[in-house]
């Protein structure tokens, strides 16, 4: 080839290289322009999200601001300042509530795969295209979900969503109950549960005092009148408050039961084998630790009680917001990337953790006990484990501490008392899941507890 021809090959590959980077740039730039709205959206929420808070609080993008618009950190129990930075002494440490912020963290190291940017035009009508009030997307998802863990048979069963398992609980009273009611009108159907039971079950059913159903106490009372009475008894498994794998008591064509198995997952209890029960409840709350969004659903064998509980939350709220759905959807597709196993490894790190800390302090202690719960072989892990439940049902065993909770909170330390869950104060519960600063206070304000007793006994022995 000539000099002169290979100046024209060469000018012609660069004109060539150039005319490409330049469309390239023209594509980008036009991409630029058409994301504009997202860019700002997502400007936005780096602003908030790098706000220091001192690692004891956060800020959030519909948190309060100051006058020139900063935003304003939402400190920890028992920290305060304008960064969260002081740490309040003798402050009482919140072990009543069972918010799941443990999970926070892991939620941080996956903030650019879990976020959503909802757009102000993003389905503003009632129903989805097919006119129905639930994601065909997320009901796919949850049959994934359930089938990779393991924890629950979805096959041939239909998927209600509420806003979160409370609202499902009376749906499904109201289902059963009106089942029951169309034949049996004499007298209203019995809701029982075994003590110590979640107080919702008791507190709902009386809050909506439906002539169908009231809410009739311990199961155990009932055990030989089944013949007489018809029943729906609340199953909790895992417990709460004390993290038992709970079974149906009633038996026989009376009684219909409702399986509430928020805790049921890797991370609270060892998995031995799907449950197939004919009406089972689930939480995203206990799952991923997002209370807040308020998402739960219920997987229902019967087509009738199906239709009714499609009946109450039609009637209740018209459905579940698009919203939450949307964000149920993205952060199920986090849990269920990868090998399906990140979050699950997380959530059961950090809860065997805390409870290995928990019982190395009051293994030395006579005057607290907590509930013994036996290891078991996990089909999820493919290994013997020990639970690692959401609470410690902690039990004053001294004879004059009969009032265990006023007995913590003199110590600052605040649990739920024994009353709540149809027991004696001798019991309290303590939450188990809050943030890592809450954990850590419970730890200090436990060992000071023990120490304390460790030192009456010392001085009582010396006499």
């Amino acid at each position: 080839m000539s000099s002169v021809n290979l100046k024209r090959a060469v000018c012609l590959s660069i004109s060539v290289i150039v005319n490409l980077i330049c469309l390239v740039l023209i594509i980008c730039s036009r991409r630029n322009e058409k994301l504009s709205w997202t860019r700002e959206a997502a400007t936005a929420a780096e602003n908030v999200a790098s706000f220091s808070c001192s690692g004891h609080g956060r800020a959030y993008l519909d948190g309060l601001v100051t006058d020139n618009g900063r935003p304003i950190c939402e400190c920890n129990a028992c920290f305060t300042g304008p960064d969260c930075s002081v740490f309040i002494p003798n402050c009482t440490v919140d072990a009543d509530s069972g918010n799941p912020m443990f999970l926070e963290p892991f939620w941080k190291q996956n903030a650019g795969s879990s976020c959503i940017m909802v757009a102000g035009w993003h389905r503003m009508g009632y129903e989805f295209e097919d006119g129905s009030l639930i994601s065909k997307e997320l009901e796919n998802v949850i049959h994934k979900l359930h089938d990779t863990v393991g924890n629950a048979n979805t096959s041939n069963k239909y998927i209600i969503f509420g806003a979160g398992s409370t609202q499902l609980l009376n749906a499904a009273v109201y289902a059963l109950s009106r089942t029951i009611y169309s034949s049996s009108p004499s007298s209203p159907t019995k809701v029982v549960t075994s003590a110590p039971y979640y107080p919702v079950y008791k507190s709902q059913t009386e809050l909506l005092d439906s002539k169908q159903y009231k809410f009739s106490g311990d199961t155990s009372s009932w055990k030989n009148k089944t013949r007489s009475n018809n029943f729906i008894e609340f199953v909790t498994c895992p417990n709460n408050p004390d993290g038992h794998l709970n079974k149906a008591v009633l038996q026989g064509k009376f009684a219909r039961h409702v399986y509430d198995l928020a805790y049921y997952w890797p991370h609270y209890t060892p998995i031995p084998a799907p449950m197939d029960e004919d009406l089972m409840l689930f939480t995203l709350s206990k799952l991923t630790g997002h209370a807040g969004s308020r998402f739960g659903w219920a997987i229902v064998k019967d087509k009738a009680v199906y239709e009714r509980m499609v009946e109450y939350i039609d009637l209740n709220t018209y459905g579940v917001p698009r919203e939450t759905q949307l964000r149920a959807l993205k952060l199920l597709n986090v849990v269920l990337q990868g090998d399906r196993r990140e979050m699950f490894r997380f959530a059961h790190t950090t809860m065997k953790s805390r409870w290995e800390k928990l019982t190395n302090i009051l293994s030395t202690s006579k005057r607290f006990s907590m509930e013994k719960i036996p290891s078991q072989h996990c089909a999820f892990s493919r290994q013997v484990r020990a639970p690692s439940p959401a609470f410690a049902w902690l039990k004053c065993e001294a004879e004059e501490d009969k009032d265990c909770y006023n007995l913590l909170r003199a110590a600052y330390i605040l649990g739920r008392k024994g009353a709540v869950f149809g027991v004696e104060n001798r019991y309290v519960r303590i939450s188990v899941v809050n943030s890592q600063d809450d954990f850590n206070l419970l730890q200090q304000r436990l060992q000071d507890l023990v120490s304390k007793e460790r030192s009456i006994i010392e001085v009582v022995t010396s006499l």
